[in-house]
């Protein structure tokens, strides 16, 4: 079922197409809370320490595979606003002989240095054969990722954000019985979680395809269609990367702070690598909304709308401050309860660092919603670079905010969630100015 975003109400629009990703995200989140759960229930904090830090390198490999799909399927909206079916047809196949090569590339790369790059993060020894099987189970299987991304993008690309909420709730379930199995029936440990996540993928991988270019009449392709152009590759490779590079610097900053997060001990690891599952889930609304609001401009933008792209960021921000008040109140309130999902009662130093993270920076959810509302609005319009320029501006005040503020003795492993809610802030005044300057219309 595709969606024109081109007329119609936008707020009921932006809600209608962002709440099935939504869906579908948080049944991601739930399977990728199983996994710590599973590990560190069963198996204990430093299994748990381990797969928070190896989510580092595999979040990094990850968000570049996403950032790829992301840019070419504002090309691809871009080709459904102007209805070039033929181009869009194109820009597909090229982008998937582009994107699926780059993954390959980066599924070798990194199962062959997965070791060393977890010694350069500061892995402790007593966790580091832990991660590395993690890692290489999950690098072997980042071709089905890919293709996962690939296919949701392209269904998301023609306004069909519903079908891909079907494959990743049965992934989610399949992964969620795997885990189960394989922990706690086969004792496989860190390896069995992994096992089960590229089990799970593989599935979604798989039935995404077959559905995108059999069942979806814009979708079906000719031999005409099924070629790498090379007169769309520019477009497609330059949208892929800055989006790519924006994913990157996101993944780098993660590591980096993870690397810091390691140097204060196994309790530290295993609380950070708990509270950001549950900050990742309560931010995950305006994330998806953040992602449906980049096709909403790309569409219009391809249509020629510019007046609609203003309405549309007035419907965004009351949307945002919405869902943002409701997840700070909710997440706050339940955070030790949450906590407690991830680790026995009696880590209470564990549970306690855990809820001190949430309660600081759940209480700036309003600023990540407005982000990630900039982050869609630039990258729909095709200003990709100011896209980069804000993740840039975030992360790098996020990851020297964080090593400068908890060099203080007084302030400690604080530092670090502190460095959170400064970098979103720095980010937003910088967005807000760069939307109001009008620049981007330069793009359109």
């Amino acid at each position: 079922m595709t969606m024109d975003m081109r007329v119609g109400n936008s707020t009921k629009l932006m809600l209608k197409f962002t709440f099935p990703m939504l869906v579908g995200n948080i049944f991601q989140q739930i399977y990728s809370m199983v996994d710590s759960i599973v590990v560190g229930k069963f198996v204990g904090k430093n299994a748990l320490a381990a797969v928070g830090s190896s989510f580092a390198l595999v979040n990094f490999a990850t968000l570049v595979i996403i950032g790829l799909c992301m840019g070419s399927s504002v090309v691809i909206s871009q080709y459904l606003g102007a209805e070039d079916y033929r181009s869009l047809k194109k820009s597909i196949s090229t982008a998937f002989v582009f994107i699926l090569g780059i993954s390959i590339a980066l599924s070798v790369g990194a199962f062959v240095f997965s070791e060393p790059l977890l010694v350069l993060i500061k892995t402790p020894p007593e966790i580091l054969k832990n991660s590395v099987d993690y890692i290489r189970i999950v690098f072997a299987g980042l071709i089905f990722i890919s293709l996962y991304n690939l296919s949701s993008a392209v269904l998301r690309a023609i306004g069909d954000s519903v079908t891909p909420l079907y494959f990743l709730v049965v992934a989610s379930v399949v992964n969620i019985v795997l885990d189960i199995v394989f922990v706690v029936k086969f004792n496989m440990g860190v390896s069995g979680v992994a096992f089960a996540t590229v089990i799970s993928q593989a599935i979604a991988s798989i039935l995404s395809l077959v559905y995108a270019f059999s069942k979806v009449p814009v979708l079906k392709m000719d031999s005409e269609d099924m070629v790498f152009c090379r007169k769309l590759f520019p477009t497609i490779a330059k949208y892929s990367l800055l989006a790519s590079i924006q994913q990157s610097i996101v993944a780098i900053g993660i590591v980096a702070v993870q690397g810091l997060v390691n140097t204060f001990g196994a309790n530290v690891m295993a609380a950070f690598t708990a509270a950001v599952k549950i900050d990742a889930l309560a931010y995950l609304p305006v994330q998806d909304f953040g992602n449906a609001f980049s096709t909403y401009v790309a569409q219009n933008v391809g249509g020629g709308k510019v007046e609609r792209l203003r309405e549309g960021v007035r419907s965004a921000v009351k949307i945002i401050i919405v869902f943002c008040i409701v997840a700070s109140v909710l997440i706050i309130g339940l955070s030790e309860h949450f906590m407690k999902m991830f680790v026995h009662p009696s880590e209470v130093e564990v549970i306690e660092l855990g809820t001190q993270y949430i309660s600081i920076v759940g209480l700036f959810y309003t600023l990540i919603g407005f982000l990630f509302m900039f982050y869609g609005f630039f990258r729909g319009a095709g200003s990709l670079n100011m896209s980069i320029v804000l993740t840039v501006i975030s992360l790098g005040t996020r990851v020297l905010m964080a090593y400068t503020l908890s060099s203080i003795p007084s302030v400690g492993e604080k530092g670090i969630w502190w460095s959170i809610p400064i970098g979103w802030a720095l980010a937003d005044i910088i967005g807000f100015l760069a939307y109001k300057r009008g620049r981007w219309e330069r793009t359109i």
